[in-house]
């Protein structure tokens, strides 16, 4: 399995997912063109992707499905209430919730807490590779923690850093309440806390996502969970920050 984080923050998510038989796509929330020459410079035809999952329907993940699901028609993976809500068109979908494929591969979705009417994260496993990812989360129920330790890769959220969202001038007090609910977004010390407790032996990787580019800093978001992790004794290293217009290494899980 290879990752490749196309593109993370509020302006627009999608990232890349190389399985041994499929190609993938977790949401597609900027231009379908910004996806189609992402996909070619890592050597992959737009054409291959057989399969997108979509988190929720918010436009910065799904910007750009209608255009790309009609050119290159890939099944997509959407359940009945995003579907509604995104108010989107698209001919070729399922909504399973566990989607076995040919059982090469194993997608999981797992219910998150934002504010819309469904929203997903997702599970990954082909062989002995696995991988999660969450991000657009106000909390994490620990009912599904199960599902979600002890993975090979994580992408996970981290959005802001507190202080600087309670005091960026730019944002009204009920947006920042907002971000800062159960329905809102993973602050830098939530994305630590919760990642200390679900890595394990078998991780090796963490991908920081959906960074907001006023109230946080990649150096913020990296000192806060190096820290957490130094704290509980946890010796971790491989941790990358996803950008918004700029592509991750594509990592070999």
């Amino acid at each position: 399995m290879k990752v490749c984080v196309l593109s993370s923050g509020s302006k627009g998510n999608s990232t890349y997912i190389e399985t041994q038989n499929h190609k993938i796509l977790i949401d597609i929330g900027t231009s379908s063109l910004y996806v189609e020459k992402s996909l070619k410079s890592l050597g992959v035809e737009p054409s291959d992707i057989d399969i997108v999952l979509i988190t929720h329907a918010h436009v910065d993940h799904i910007s750009g499905l209608k255009v790309f699901s009609k050119k290159y028609k890939p099944l997509v993976y959407i359940s009945n209430k995003i579907l509604k809500e995104a108010n989107l068109n698209i001919e070729n979908i399922s909504s399973e919730e566990v989607i076995d494929i040919e059982s090469d591969i194993k997608i999981k979705s797992v219910r998150l807490s934002h504010d819309v009417t469904d929203i997903k994260g997702f599970v990954i496993e082909e062989d002995n590779k696995s991988m999660v990812y969450i991000t657009d989360t106000g909390y994490i129920n620990e009912n599904i923690f199960d599902y979600i330790k002890n993975k090979n890769l994580y992408v996970f959220e981290s959005n802001h850093d507190i202080e600087k969202l309670m005091n960026n001038p730019n944002y009204p007090y009920q947006t920042k309440i907002r971000i800062l609910s159960d329905k809102g977004h993973l602050s830098n010390k939530d994305s630590a806390y919760y990642l200390s407790k679900l890595i394990g032996d078998n991780t090796n990787h963490i991908i920081l996502a959906h960074l907001s580019e006023q109230n946080n800093t990649e150096t913020l978001a990296l000192s806060t969970l190096k820290d957490t992790l130094k704290r509980k004794d946890i010796k971790f290293d491989d941790i990358r920050v996803a950008r918004q217009n700029e592509m991750t290494e594509f990592i070999d899980v």
